[in-house]
């Protein structure tokens, strides 16, 4: 298991298009992916699961990512939330 922790960076937080992204990059991968926000976890799969996080910029997320390509899907994850989601 590979756990990260990140903070959101884009202004507008995890709203429905980058939340859409991250399920969409998430379901590439056969690994489990859960987000844990002040000890709520949801899996990260789910779209309904990522927006009730209601993840402002500046929150705090871990990442747990579990299973045979674990490493690739935390790489790639991360990269997407490093970019902000392609927002300012």
């Amino acid at each position: 298991m590979i756990e990260r922790e990140i903070t959101i960076k884009n202004r507008a937080g995890l709203h429905t298009r980058p939340a859409a992204s991250l399920v969409k990059l998430a379901a590439k991968f056969k690994s489990d992916f859960f987000i844990d926000k002040d000890g709520f976890e949801i899996n990260a799969k789910s779209i309904i699961g990522v927006m009730t996080l209601a993840a402002d910029q500046g929150s705090k997320l871990l990442l747990r990512f579990s299973g045979e390509d674990e490493e690739e899907a935390c790489k790639a994850i991360l990269e997407l939330f490093e970019s902000g989601f392609g927002e300012p």
